[in-house]
């Protein structure tokens, strides 16, 4: 017993396989530098407590900064890239503004095309709502402060999500003892919202998360009170937290990955329940509960 709690604490004390890139944006005013530098101030304390690869990219050549960076990415990693700063929309093309020149949401797609692993980007800034389509597809999530390029006023998304990822006991909704990246989109986009409506103003934003990769986002309000038979978001983004609790740094990378697959083909298999036999779906349901079993005992 002792030998083999021994290991799990060994695994657990281990770098996690993942990267995480922080984009900091021009400030455009002192009173956003100093809400960008907090939000850029919470991640890096996040990462730290989880244990993640964290590295700021920021100044006047940020934007090639990051496409170097992005080109450089090793393929056998997942990697989250975090956007802080304003937006802009010319009526054709979302931008992120940088110090230097800008990048838009086409520039950032052919970036990332080359890249085979997971792939997390979460734009916490104005006109976020443009990058949506262009980066959707197979392994990747997107998260956005706003539902459409138009909505160009400053995001406050951004800054509970900085607060949500790392382990906020409020944002925990399964009370699991950690935030999963859906659970800091739901607890982000409902505190600013809550925020327009104390001030009695009309919301300039309304976050979005994609994560299926048909380039369907859905809103927060859709996922409280789904529509039925809809095909929404959240999946994938509910098993991927940041901040682990201690019951999940027991499991390795490897085993966790594992283990967010078999949950998938359980969700999967339970939705085919109706058109398979009881005898077929019970035994393909005992084989995924086995090996679900093996993931969390070791074997």
């Amino acid at each position: 017993m002792r030998l083999w709690l021994f290991i799990l604490l060994t695994c657990s004390l281990q770098a996690r396989d993942l990267d995480v890139i922080i984009v900091r944006g021009a400030d455009g005013a002192e009173e956003y530098g100093k809400k960008f530098s907090a939000q850029v101030e919470a991640w890096k304390a996040a990462c730290a407590k989880g244990e993640a690869t964290v590295e700021i990219i920021s100044g006047a050549e940020t934007t090639a900064k990051l496409e170097k960076r992005l080109a450089e990415t090793k393929a056998d990693r997942p990697l989250w890239l975090v956007l802080i700063g304003h937006g802009t929309f010319d009526g054709r093309e979302a931008k992120f503004n940088a110090e230097g020149p800008d990048f838009d949401a086409k520039q950032l797609a052919a970036w990332l095309a080359p890249l085979k692993q997971e792939v997390v980007v979460m734009h916490c800034a104005s006109s976020s709502g443009g990058f949506v389509r262009p980066l959707a597809g197979k392994s990747r999530i997107i998260i956005t402060a706003t539902k459409s390029p138009d909505e160009v006023f400053y995001a406050r998304f951004g800054e509970h999500f900085a607060e949500a990822v790392g382990g906020l006991p409020e944002a925990d909704l399964d009370q699991d003892k950690q935030v999963s990246l859906l659970e800091a989109f739901r607890h982000a986009s409902k505190t600013a919202a809550t925020f327009y409506e104390n001030e009695g103003r009309l919301a300039t934003e309304h976050a979005l998360i994609e994560d299926n990769g048909d380039g369907v986002p859905t809103r927060r309000e859709m996922l409280e009170a789904p529509p039925a038979e809809a095909k929404l978001d959240g999946e994938r983004a509910g098993q991927l937290v940041l901040v682990l609790s201690e019951e999940e740094k027991m499991l390795t990378d490897a085993r966790r990955a594992k283990r967010d697959a078999l949950e998938s083909e359980l969700k999967k298999l339970k939705e085919q329940r109706a058109k398979l036999g009881d005898d077929d779906y019970y035994s393909k349901l005992e084989k995924l509960l086995r090996e679900l079993g093996e993931v969390y005992s070791g074997s």
